[in-house]
């Protein structure tokens, strides 16, 4: 399989890209989905996510004071 990096993978391998999304190889082609939840649920004028790509995970705190995180009431992913 060749991804969208133009990597080749062998057959049944499994990895996780450089946008945090856990692929696998199969004779069918390439199947990604995301490693990572998305917050959806918090109070989005007070607050902003910010994505860490080293640890794949959304973190939500203050627009004002990026110190003190936000309440989350619901994530996807």
């Amino acid at each position: 399989c060749r991804d969208s990096n133009g990597e080749l993978h062998e057959f049944d391998s499994s990895w996780r890209n450089a946008d945090c999304y856990d692929c696998s190889c199969s004779r069918s082609g390439i199947d990604c989905c995301s490693s990572f939840a998305t917050p959806v649920d918090y109070d989005k004028k007070k607050c902003v996510s910010i994505f860490n790509k080293e640890t794949c995970t959304y973190k939500v705190v203050e627009k004002d004071d990026h110190s003190k995180e936000c309440p989350v009431h619901g994530w996807v992913g």
